[in-house]
């Protein structure tokens, strides 16, 4: 009876670290990662963007990751950018509802291509924020993430440097905390029990 709820445990553990959470890590660009020369908006045609995913921007520093104003984006308009980094690996993580806009602010660079706009729908399992769309590896500023008009107040140009590197592909999965609490409390309970 004992080894066959040892089993059963075993069974059960394995079966939670298989469960992925449902945020998801998009790569930028892919393989090209975030540079001139890749037509972005067809990189977004398939996939569908929740708040709780996170946007991964790999680049060489000779290039920049601006969020902006709509507005901003539509012109290429660098200097008022809501959130910016330079670090050469850019984790967004994408906390609201709504449509998020990035351009590179090197001048020539938006209208070579580097834009990239996200419309991100609410409904992951993620609770939906009203904090700014940065990662705490990434600068950020007060200012909401979607908005049609430009930044009233100082631009950002705060910058941080990240070490982590990507993973390459376009998307990747993590098990949840959760997830990961609550089986090993099960699989404590079920020990406790036999």
């Amino acid at each position: 009876m004992a080894s066959s709820s040892v089993g059963m445990v075993c069974l059960l553990l394995v079966s939670c670290m298989v469960v992925p959470s449902l945020a998801k890590v998009y790569t930028v660009g892919d393989t090209s990662g975030w540079t001139t020369g890749v037509d972005y908006s067809t990189w977004t045609k398939d996939k569908t963007f929740k708040v709780g995913d996170s946007l991964v921007f790999n680049y060489p520093t000779s290039h920049t990751v601006d969020e902006v104003s709509s507005s901003d984006y539509s012109t290429c308009t660098v200097g008022n950018a809501i959130t910016t980094d330079n670090s050469g690996a850019t984790t967004v993580a994408l906390k609201t509802a709504g449509t998020h806009y990035f351009i590179c602010g090197v001048v020539g660079h938006c209208a070579n291509g580097m834009k990239l706009s996200v419309k991100v729908e609410s409904g992951s399992s993620a609770a939906p924020s009203k904090s700014p769309s940065k990662s705490p590896s990434s600068s950020s500023s007060s200012s909401p993430a979607s908005t049609d008009k430009p930044s009233t107040g100082t631009p950002s140009t705060t910058t941080t440097t990240t070490t982590t590197k990507a993973p390459d592909s376009s998307s990747s999965w993590s098990l949840s905390p959760f997830m990961a609490v609550v089986t090993t409390c099960l699989a404590l309970l079920v020990l406790v029990i036999s």
